[in-house]
């Protein structure tokens, strides 16, 4: 008789512990399985306060998940991110980016400028009008007049902190960094001088989030150059 009521004493308790930590147990969501990103990207890929970490929500799904598919191949460097998609197989990859382009968190408000305003303004006329003289397009004729992109995979460069636009124009100018064949970026990137970075970088950090970020559908302009980041 005692032992008897011994078992049901422990499964009893062993019902209410699985009970209790069925309850504790996060929801199985992507929204759940991405927190991991979330310290540096924010709860809802809006960003955060560091100088360096982008956002991603509202990009392009098919631009998210070519860099995530860059950082699972080692073809785009960063050991934190190289570590924690080593494994991740491609069908999640693209779960992650389908995720963070369906996202429309508020958008932090821009950094005050740092830069004096005759660098802003050589980066006004870069982004806008480009150089032709030195054979660089506009950048919002490939990333549109409201700079969010363009589907499928052109990414939006607005709600970056200028420290991340400066180094990521510094991989594609160095040719560390690189886009699919026919990559459109780096040759644009290597006719920039140091100035150049600084101006476009600065200026674009200083673009506030447009109301809607979504970016353009594809084909809704005409782009500068043929790219291969226009296709999935």
């Amino acid at each position: 008789m005692h032992r008897s009521l011994a078992i049901l004493t422990l499964l009893g308790v062993a019902l209410l512990t699985r009970g209790a930590w069925a309850e504790d147990r996060p929801p199985d969501t992507m929204a759940a399985r991405v927190q991991a990103c979330a310290a540096c990207h924010g709860a809802e890929g809006q960003g955060t306060s560091s100088d360096y970490f982008p956002r991603l929500a509202g990009k392009p799904a098919g631009y998210l998940f070519n860099q995530l598919q860059a950082f699972h191949e080692g073809k785009r460097r960063y050991p934190p991110m190289n570590y924690l998609l080593e494994f991740q197989p491609d069908s999640y990859l693209r779960k992650m980016a389908e995720y963070y382009a369906a996202q429309r968190p508020p958008a932090l408000p821009p950094a005050p400028p740092t830069v004096s305003d005759p660098v802003l303004a050589r980066g006004r006329a870069l982004v806008a009008q480009g150089d032709a003289d030195r054979g660089i397009p506009a950048c919002v004729s490939c990333h549109g007049r409201a700079l969010t992109g363009e589907e499928p995979a052109i990414p939006g460069l607005v709600g970056l902190h200028a420290s991340y636009l400066s180094a990521q124009l510094g991989a594609f100018r160095y040719g560390t960094r690189s886009s699919k064949a026919p990559d459109c970026m780096q040759p644009v990137a290597a006719q920039l001088t140091e100035t150049d970075v600084a101006a476009v970088a600065n200026y674009l950090a200083s673009v506030p989030v447009p109301a809607d970020p979504s970016p353009a559908p594809a084909g809704g302009f005409a782009m500068a150059k043929l790219c291969g980041a226009q296709q999935p």
